[in-house]
């Protein structure tokens, strides 16, 4: 998995792995508009909040292939792609970031014709890619300390090489630690309804050969309650200034758990998943999938006809239940208003 790329461009192509079909089959989709990948994005073919922002930022880069050439009209007609972007999921913030990156350096190099432009706006999706590898990198050899050796570590959902552009958030962490010697047995929450855990993770652990068990996720508290769990890693899609973590639905009641039974709960994201702008989780949109994700699976009903449902795709854990929150530019400790303040500007310093 240290190998795999979730996305990345074929000339002026789009290439990713469509994550509907694992672990069944490993099927590529080649995205030739910014249309092709805005639906992949709604449709999951592509998911995970590192992931999104580069791949907000390659639909920007497509979307510049169909631009007018005049500046003015060029730059219109961007705009109107980035709108078309941020409608596709609410919640994870990366994918809004992408945008804002892309929409800044097409205003930048904007005056020196639309050929550069669109260069230019190329450059910066594939640096970003580049980027977020190397990221993950940082942030899983920052996380791997926190993982003693033999630890019996709960995942929710998948964070992890196919939530990124390569090595993963939550699962870098494990990565990182395992590549550094430590023994260690996860756990993997199945992650319903759309089941991230049992078709993305278990298959990349399977992958790296990490051993694993898989679990319903209404299993976690029996294990925690039998000292079965040392320590959970999750990753999030936005962490507001004071702490709050949104994250897959089903988060949140690991981390009520996780405290009551005195284990350790971390979060493991990117600096480019802290939205400063907002002071609690309770500003943070959640997005509402589609029911008929929750009663059936794959076209299979698994509820009576006429069964009423929610999705919430995600869930908000407050602060005060976050142990640590891992990064690239370091381990964020609570008063997290300060540690993520710092973790941001570190990271910018550190990039720019």
């Amino acid at each position: 998995m240290s190998d795999v790329r979730t996305i990345a461009r074929r000339g002026t192509t789009v290439e990713l792995i469509d994550q509907t079909q694992l672990p069944s089959a490993m099927v590529t989709v080649t995205c030739q508009t910014h249309e092709d990948l805005c639906a992949a994005i709604r449709s999951m073919r592509i998911r995970g909040a590192p992931a999104l922002g580069v791949a907000a930022a390659y639909a920007m880069a497509l979307g510049s292939e169909g631009a007018p050439e005049q500046p003015e009209l060029f730059l219109n007609h961007m705009t109107a792609v980035a709108d078309e972007i941020r409608a596709t999921r609410p919640t994870a913030v990366n994918l809004f970031w992408g945008v804002e990156r892309a929409l800044k350096a097409a205003r930048t190099v904007g005056d020196r014709g639309a050929p550069s432009t669109r260069a230019a706006l190329w450059a910066l999706a594939d640096h970003l890619a580049e980027e977020d590898v190397a990221t993950n990198r940082r942030l899983g050899d920052h996380g791997a300390a926190l993982v003693p050796d033999g630890a019996r570590v709960l995942t929710h959902c998948n964070a992890g090489a196919l939530a990124t552009v390569g090595w993963g958030t939550a699962l870098g962490v494990i990565r990182s630690a395992v590549q550094q010697g430590t023994n260690l047995h996860v756990f993997v929450d199945e992650t319903r309804p759309f089941l991230q855990g049992a078709r993305l993770t278990a298959w990349e652990l399977a992958q790296d050969q990490i051993p694993y068990t898989l679990i319903t996720d209404n299993m976690a508290g029996h294990f925690m309650a039998r000292g079965e769990i040392d320590l959970c890693i999750v990753g999030a899609d936005r962490i507001a200034a004071c702490g709050d973590v949104a994250n897959k639905i089903g988060t949140y009641a690991l981390a009520v758990l996780a405290q009551a039974h005195g284990i350790p709960f971390y979060v493991a994201a990117p600096t480019t998943t802290i939205d400063l702008s907002i002071e609690t989780g309770s500003e943070i949109p959640i997005e509402e999938r589609d029911p008929s994700e929750v009663v059936a699976f794959h076209g299979v009903r698994v509820a009576p006809d006429g069964a009423a449902a929610r999705h919430p795709a995600f869930d908000v854990t407050p602060s005060r239940y976050v142990t640590a929150i891992i990064t690239e530019a370091g381990i964020a400790r609570s008063p997290y208003e300060e540690a993520l303040a710092w973790a941001v500007n570190t990271a910018a310093s550190a990039s720019s």
